[in-house]
């Protein structure tokens, strides 16, 4: 449930981009975030960080969306965020007593140290592949867009393809095209695959969890 409430913002920013366009979208997300954070104070009485940190995040980046009406800044936010989190668990190695996910995680379940880092470690990794893929997604549109560009001698909004020349209207569908493959992505994509690292990890865990209870009940046997 917790991980559906993180997402609701992204759940709502892909509606009203099919509903109506990125630019609307991106005002969207910057007040269902401000929404998230409101609702999680009013529940706890405390805001949580990683919420704190998305909402800076999608203000500044789709801010100056909106401001320079250019699309790239919030293109670039997923990565912003993910490279940035991956950043933050790679740190915990070396700040603190506890690595991040271990801080997360340890008051629902008790796994030795060496299992704690290497489901860091893990993390570390997904978030920074994450951000690797969103760079690839973004790119495919970067490149439809230079061409569109390139091809009408100027820029080119692509909510106005239908009252383009026929030739420069191709081009601006393919950008328009990659721009709606890239939200699609950043909500099924991103999703699904958090999802499945989810999974996988709870495995892990329960596996550990497994031997770390034999080795409790050994224990007090002896």
């Amino acid at each position: 449930m917790k991980l559906l409430f993180d997402f609701f913002p992204i759940l709502l920013f892909f509606i009203a981009y099919k509903t109506y366009d990125i630019y609307i979208a991106t005002i969207v997300a910057i007040v269902t975030s401000v929404l998230q954070v409101a609702l999680f104070w009013l529940k706890h009485r405390r805001f949580e960080k990683m919420h704190l940190f998305t909402l800076a995040l999608i203000t500044l980046l789709g801010g100056a969306t909106l401001i320079f009406h250019d699309r790239a800044f919030f293109m670039w936010k997923p990565t912003a965020v993910n490279w940035l989190f991956a950043v933050a668990f790679i740190v915990s190695h070396w700040i603190g007593d506890k690595v991040m996910v271990e801080r997360m995680m340890s008051h629902a379940v008790s796994l030795p140290a060496k299992v704690w880092r290497n489901l860091n470690g893990a993390w570390i990794g997904f978030f920074f592949l994450m951000g690797v893929a969103n760079v690839y997604v973004a790119s495919l549109y970067f490149q439809a867009e230079q061409l569109l560009t390139e091809a009408a001698g100027e820029v080119v909004d692509i909510e106005n393809c239908s009252v383009l020349a026929a030739q420069i209207a191709a081009f601006c569908e393919s950008a328009k095209e990659q721009e709606a493959l890239w939200v699609d992505f950043k909500l099924f994509g991103m999703l699904g695959l958090t999802f499945l690292f989810v999974i996988a990890q709870a495995f892990y865990i329960a596996r550990h969890t497994a031997d770390t209870e034999e080795l409790v009940a050994q224990n007090k046997d002896q």
